[in-house]
């Protein structure tokens, strides 16, 4: 193949994984981003803003396949409306979206316009994967640690998570962008389903610092929602093979 592989969020959490593998595996990788970086190592970076419609098209054309990894709190699918566009403009041959367990259960708002980025892509007559991963150990490290800097530490109620690492996924998109176009594949998450407080107390030990713990109900639908484990994987989905300890032990450290 010498077509290059376009990634959206080529630079972020996810994206710093797959583009080396892609890289390893002998593509050529084209990063779609909106910051302008120096092209090395066989990536071109090219700069556009898939919310604004700027740039996507020129980053689109003359590629086969487009891993579409960016992703906002807001405007995913206007962002993924832009894209599929472009990608259905210029003959994309496969398209695989990254998205989230439990998009089409829990009521954020943040979920809601995923959920309807995936229906994008699926309409999109671009021959798709989509892929719905956990929380990444990076994400889930971020709020624990938030969480653990003040003197009295919020733990949300009712609230387990399967964190998954962002090396697992990243190396599940790249085999699916190989393999050709699946449609909705198997879900991925982490190896154990973890109670909040049970992540909160594992970052403190390995910091070896003591905090006391306190509940703190999540309200209304959306409470529900996770205490029903709507954010969870179903038994039949994938799992990865890095543990949260793993990961905390080599990102944290005692001290």
């Amino acid at each position: 193949m010498t077509s290059p592989v376009l990634v959206t969020g080529g630079t972020g959490t996810l994206g710093r994984h797959v583009v080396p593998l892609l890289r390893e595996s002998g593509r050529k990788v084209r990063v779609l981003s909106r910051h302008p970086h120096p092209d090395a190592d066989g990536v071109e970076y090219v700069v556009g803003d898939l919310r604004r419609d700027i740039g996507v098209a020129p980053a689109v054309a003359g590629v086969d396949t487009v891993l579409h990894l960016a992703g906002a709190p807001r405007g995913d699918d206007t962002a993924t409306q832009a894209l599929v566009r472009a990608a259905a403009h210029h003959g994309v041959r496969h398209l695989v979206f990254i998205s989230i367990i439990g998009v089409d259960r829990v009521p954020l708002r943040f979920y809601r316009t995923k959920h309807r980025a995936e229906q994008i892509v699926a309409a999109s007559g671009v021959p798709w994967t989509t892929l719905r991963a956990a929380q990444f150990h990076d994400l889930v490290l971020d709020a624990v640690r938030n969480l653990a800097r003040l003197p009295v530490v919020p733990v949300p109620g009712g609230l387990r998570l399967q964190p998954v690492d962002a090396g697992d996924v990243a190396a599940r998109l790249v085999a699916l962008a190989a393999a050709g176009p699946a449609g909705r594949v198997p879900d991925l998450a982490g190896p154990r389903v973890y109670a909040t407080g049970d992540l909160i107390r594992s970052y403190l030990r390995e910091r070896g610092a003591h905090r006391p713990l306190l509940s703190v109900p999540i309200p209304g639908k959306i409470g529900r929602a996770y205490r029903q484990g709507d954010n969870l994987a179903a038994p039949e989905a994938d799992t990865g093979s890095r543990t949260w300890e793993d990961f905390l032990a080599e990102r944290v450290g005692a001290g």
